[in-house]
């Protein structure tokens, strides 16, 4: 029998990344929010309903909704979003098809919501399904949940948030897997020490909590290794490029870190390269798509191939893990991309919390909050460590980790792993007391 929710006292409320995606699951994905009924409104607990899902795979368990708010048809991030929560789904499949959670079939198609990734359309899709959702399986941009934020707080609704900011380090109503921009800048800069002896950095990013982030880690790993460092923003477009190109020629630092968008990263990587520079980049995650190993230009080419690793807090799609084989088995004939894995991987903490919430008799939004804070190791079937634990400023081991990879023709994202999971010694000891992006 399934436990019947009961409302605990009230608890007090503390306190891009990835590549390209099949266009096909775009229009299919943003259709999805418009569900025949809205079981959840009338249950005692907002999204959760003794009725069963609609479609139910096992049709004597009751249902839990949780709501996608993601970028799925006209906005920049519409195919990371479209992939992302094309995981999603087929990770709560997955899970149904193994019998759901203590009674339980788990929804996450009847109000997927799309945010074209607008503040305003964002914040009015979450006010439509706030009442009807237990939990947000995605929130997707950094700007659209710092707008929700003081909602969900209010609401005391656990969300996964589409973003890796160090911001969220101070926001325990958020679900985070994975390396932070912030720290993983701090890995590779510790790794370019180490491996190449470099002395001088310099950070081509984005303005803002992505690129700022990567930069603001940057700044703090180079003067833990006592090296020049050089802050340069740059703007979006790849024609916008020339001030960074002419930076970066002029200076001639060892590394350059890129925290862009694909099409700027082969840009200053040729266009650098192509006027005399010879030392090595290494991108944030959201830097690398695998068409830039279709890039026509020679120098370019030869240069992003033998000068360039992507930083990234998870193995890519082809990686041998049991977690990674599942993900693959459950979407079926996709076109690769890593964004595919970061739908997945973010569902398996809040798994962990509805299975814990269930077993505590705590299937509440409050009770769902509480059991976050206190979340212990989550099984990510070896695609993350284990660890878990949380508090401001001091993420675990789990959420400081990097991995590198080298561009390869044989990887199904166009990478492979040359460095395993690994924590330089400035994020191992690095306490946070601010978001990094305040300290680029």
């Amino acid at each position: 029998m399934r436990p019947s929710p009961k409302h605990p006292a009230p608890v007090r409320s503390s306190l891009l990344r990835l590549g390209s995606a099949a266009a096909a699951l775009v229009l299919a994905l943003a259709a999805c929010g418009g569900g025949p009924q809205d079981k959840g409104a009338a249950a005692p607990v907002p999204g959760v309903t003794d009725e069963p899902c609609p479609k139910a795979v096992n049709p004597d368990n009751g249902c839990i909704y949780l709501g996608i708010i993601s970028d799925l048809s006209s906005g920049p991030f519409r195919l990371i979003g479209s992939s992302t929560t094309a995981a999603q789904q087929a990770f709560w499949r997955r899970v149904n098809q193994q019998g759901g959670i203590g009674g339980y079939d788990i929804d996450a198609t009847t109000y997927v919501r799309d945010n074209k990734y607008d503040v305003a359309t964002h914040k009015r899709a979450y006010q439509e399904i706030r009442t009807k959702v237990l939990a947000l399986a995605q929130t997707l941009g950094s700007p659209m949940t710092t707008e929700i934020l003081p909602l969900l707080k209010k609401d005391k609704m656990v969300a996964s948030t589409v973003s890796w900011t160090s911001l969220w380090e101070f926001e325990d109503i958020l679900i985070k897997s994975g390396t932070n921009y912030c720290f993983e800048a701090m890995n590779a800069v510790d790794y370019a020490v180490e491996a190449w002896g470099i002395d001088s950095v310099m950070a081509v990013h984005y303005p803002g909590d992505y690129g700022g982030d990567a930069a603001g880690g940057a700044r703090i790993a180079a003067e833990r290794n006592r090296l020049k460092f050089t802050d340069v923003p740059t703007p979006t477009g790849a024609d916008k490029q020339r001030p960074a190109i002419d930076k970066i020629v002029k200076e001639s630092p060892d590394l350059v870190l890129l925290s862009t968008g694909p099409q700027e990263a082969t840009v200053l990587i040729g266009q650098a390269t192509a006027r005399g520079y010879r030392g090595r980049f290494i991108g944030s995650a959201p830097s690398w798509s695998k068409l830039m190993l279709k890039v026509k230009d020679r120098t370019t080419a030869e240069a992003i191939r033998t000068r360039f690793l992507q930083a990234a807090p998870w193995k890519p799609f082809a990686t041998d893990t049991p977690g990674h084989a599942a993900m693959r088995a459950a979407l079926g004939k996709v076109d690769p991309n890593d964004a595919y894995m970061a739908g997945w991987i973010w569902s398996y903490p809040l798994k962990t919390v509805l299975q814990t919430a269930i077993d505590q008799n705590k299937l509440t939004r409050a009770g769902l909050y509480q059991t976050l804070r206190n979340l212990g190791a989550v099984d990510y079937e070896g695609m993350l460590p284990t660890e878990r634990t949380t508090g401001p400023g001091r993420a675990p081991a789990s959420m400081r980790s990097t991995v590198l990879n080298t561009p390869a023709d044989d990887g199904y994202t166009g990478v492979k792993t040359v460095k395993d999971f690994f924590t330089g010694p400035t994020a191992r000891d690095h306490t946070l007391t601010e978001p990094c992006f305040k300290a680029s």
